[in-house]
């Protein structure tokens, strides 16, 4: 059974769109069923083009990629959602959105916050923001490798928060 991870940050243009990307990435070339989605609590409507070059540079497909609402994940027609991992910055002050949405047939999905800075400010002009999201990629590719490195199906909810936050202390 497909393991849906929901990657949620408030616009869903950068950080939560690179780690949906990588998660994909990784778990295609592993042979995992997991699938991620990203969303925002105020998507911005558009992704941001250095996401978008970080994750093609990569190798990632990236069509079909948009910035959405989160309440796509809230609807009847939404996979069942196993994990949330929310990525915004919350050292930093950055409103990390709380997803109250839908649960799955075994409750509601085990949550975890995994914050990273926002490459988008990062100084040095273009060559700069390039930079930033480029390591904010190969970071969060890191974790999601991790991630994949789980037994998925053999953990109870708590093994798997347990697990999941020992992750975000990497």
């Amino acid at each position: 059974m497909t393991t849906h991870v929901l990657i949620l940050c408030t616009h869903n243009s950068a950080r939560s769109v690179l780690s949906e990307g990588m998660l994909n990435h990784l778990a295609a070339k592993l042979g995992k069923d997991v699938k991620a989605h990203s969303a925002g609590s105020a998507p911005s409507g558009r992704l941001n083009p250095f996401a978008l070059e970080a994750l093609t540079n990569a190798g990632v497909d990236i069509s079909g990629y948009r910035s959405k609402s989160w309440d796509e994940f809230t609807t009847p027609e939404a996979p069942p959602l196993s994990i949330v991992i929310t990525v915004c910055d919350s050292a930093a002050a950055e409103q990390c959105p709380v997803f109250f949405g839908a649960s799955s047939d075994d409750g509601p999905p085990v949550k975890v916050h995994w914050g990273y800075p926002d490459p988008s400010n990062a100084e040095g002009g273009d060559e700069g923001k390039r930079r930033a999201f480029e390591l904010t990629r190969q970071a969060l590719g890191y974790r999601m490798l991790q991630l994949l490195q789980l037994p998925l199906e053999q953990l109870s909810k708590a093994e798997l928060l347990a697990a999941l936050n020992a992750i975000a202390k990497t």
